[in-house]
């Protein structure tokens, strides 16, 4: 029964993920997914390599199932919430008070000159 074990996770890697993992051997486990998903992120990029070489060599059109949700979210409307407003206004106004107390300071530092060289 060993032995089937151990063939199984040699052919079959998930099996070998779930046997590292249970045995706590996590450093194999790890090496086991990186391994899974590599081969995973590969195939899918091959088959978006033969789409895309099919579209410009061969003139085939793209299906319409295929788009992306990233090209979907682009067409969101991310207009403000009636709370953002009230949010954005409270920042408004405290860059004005700030850029007024710079303002104050500005001339008091001037009027201090002014009265060191009159003085």
């Amino acid at each position: 029964m060993a032995e089937e074990n151990e063939n199984e996770t040699e052919t079959n890697p998930m099996a070998a993920l779930v046997q590292h993992a249970l045995d706590q051997d996590y450093n194999n486990a790890n090496k086991v997914f990186g391994d899974i998903m590599g081969t995973r992120i590969n195939d899918v990029l091959d088959q978006e390599k033969i789409k895309l070489s099919n579209q410009v060599y061969n003139g085939i059109e793209p299906e319409e199932g295929d788009e992306t949700e990233d090209d979907e979210q682009l067409e969101l409307d991310l207009a403000d919430e009636e709370g953002d407003d009230e949010e954005d206004q409270e920042v408004e106004d405290d860059e004005a008070e700030y850029e007024e107390d710079e303002e104050d300071e500005e001339d008091e530092d001037e009027e201090e000159e002014l009265d060191a060289h009159d003085g």
